[in-house]
C-alpha cells in the first residue's frame, strides 16, 4: 500500500466526490427554517436547506421572475434619471 501524506489530493476524479460546507444561522433564520420544514414536511435540517436552495434556483431561472426583475430594475434607473431616488409607497 502507498504511503500517504496528510493535506495531498490522491483523488483526481471529483466528480464522485460529496462536498459539504457549514452555514451559521441566526435566531430569525432558525425560525424561518423551522416554519420551512414544516411546509416541507422535512425533519432534517440539511435536505431541507437542499430543497430550499433547489426551489430557490428554479424561481431564480425561470422566465417569469426573470421578467419581474428587469421590469423592477429598468423602473429604478428610470426613477434615478428622473431624480426619484425613493419610492414611497
Amino acid at each position: 500500500m502507498l504511503e500517504q501524506k496528510s493535506f495531498r489530493r490522491y483523488h483526481l476524479v471529483q466528480d464522485d466526490k460529496r462536498e459539504t460546507f457549514t452555514v451559521s444561522i441566526n435566531a430569525y433564520e432558525r425560525s424561518l427554517l423551522d416554519k420551512c420544514k414544516v411546509i416541507l414536511e422535512q425533519k432534517k435540517d440539511s435536505t431541507a436547506l437542499k430543497q430550499l436552495a433547489w426551489i430557490g434556483a428554479k424561481v431564480l431561472h425561470d422566465e417569469k421572475t426573470a421578467y419581474v426583475l428587469a421590469s423592477i430594475f429598468k423602473n429604478k434607473r428610470n426613477n434615478r434619471r428622473s431624480g426619484i431616488v425613493e419610492f414611497d409607497v
